[in-house]
């Protein structure tokens, strides 16, 4: 596989001679938010993170994500916070798109750049610094752990997406392929976020409609995204978020290949009450 290139938002606000029209979409099933609305004007800023603001993708909501939240962190060099998360039941995933970070659990410091992942299970004491001379950018997943009676708790990882060989999906000649980070079988986990590849010409061929909330952030390339009933236009630096069971399809057409960042939750029985 061709080295990765990973998309980043980096603000600013549009000339006043453009129009208004945009693609973002919100409906009962899906929403798209579109790498345009990434300006200034909504960043968000958090408690005891220093030189650092960040982009709110999903949250929590009636009618929208369930089961996670999703941020865009942008940390100036030598910003970052040692008092990260709030929530002791909170696990998170960090994936770094620009720049470097420095991350720091149980005594030890892990240096990450463009394609590192993190998962940090709930309850861990974590800091995080950036590093270099640039702004590091990254994804912060975070859900409520939903722990189980005799599952112990996942530990820690430390990964990079070029370490990993993408797993082929079947019967598709190797064009569409999942980088997972965690072993599906590891049923301590109630979370997945993996990369999923799509090389030109390559698709999903049929509606899948499944249980599993999605969030999708588009790493590279572009595609017509199938949500729904609708086809939409998607391109590097688009969210999608796709309530359970909402249909989903894609078509790769290129010219390069088709990435994205997708969470979804897994391994648990549905709540009842």
């Amino acid at each position: 596989m061709a080295d990765p290139t990973y998309f980043a938002p980096t603000g600013g606000h549009p000339p006043q001679t453009d129009l208004l029209t945009g693609r973002a979409v919100f409906t009962d099933s899906y929403a798209v938010i579109p790498r345009g609305t990434m300006r200034d004007i909504v960043t968000s800023n958090l408690p005891f993170w220093d030189d650092t603001r960040l982009w709110v993708l999903a949250r929590p909501l009636s009618g929208f994500a369930e089961s996670f939240s999703h941020y865009i962190m942008e940390v100036a060099p030598g910003g970052g916070s040692d008092a990260p998360e709030p929530d002791r039941e909170a696990q998170a995933v960090l994936f770094v798109t620009t720049g470097q970070i420095r991350l720091s659990f149980d005594g030890q410091t892990h240096d990450l750049g463009p394609g590192g992942y993190a998962y940090l299970p709930a309850g861990l004491h974590w800091q995080l610094r950036a590093g270099g001379r640039s702004a590091a950018r990254f994804h912060w997943i975070r859900k409520a752990y939903d722990a189980v009676p005799g599952l112990p708790a996942p530990d820690p990882i430390i990964s990079n997406d070029r370490d990993i060989a993408p797993s082929v999906m079947p019967d598709t000649d190797g064009r569409w392929a999942t980088t997972r980070f965690v072993d599906p079988a590891d049923l301590r986990h109630d979370m997945h976020v993996n990369i999923v590849t799509f090389e030109p010409g390559a698709v999903i061929p049929f509606a899948e409609t499944h249980v599993m909330e999605h969030g999708l952030y588009v790493l590279e390339g572009k595609a017509v995204y199938r949500l729904n009933q609708d086809w939409v236009e998607v391109e590097a630096g688009d969210y999608m978020w796709l309530r359970a069971f909402c249909p989903q399809a894609c078509y790769a057409g290129g010219p390069g290949r088709f990435r994205y960042l997708l969470y979804k939750d897994v391994n648990r029985h549905m709540t009842l009450r």
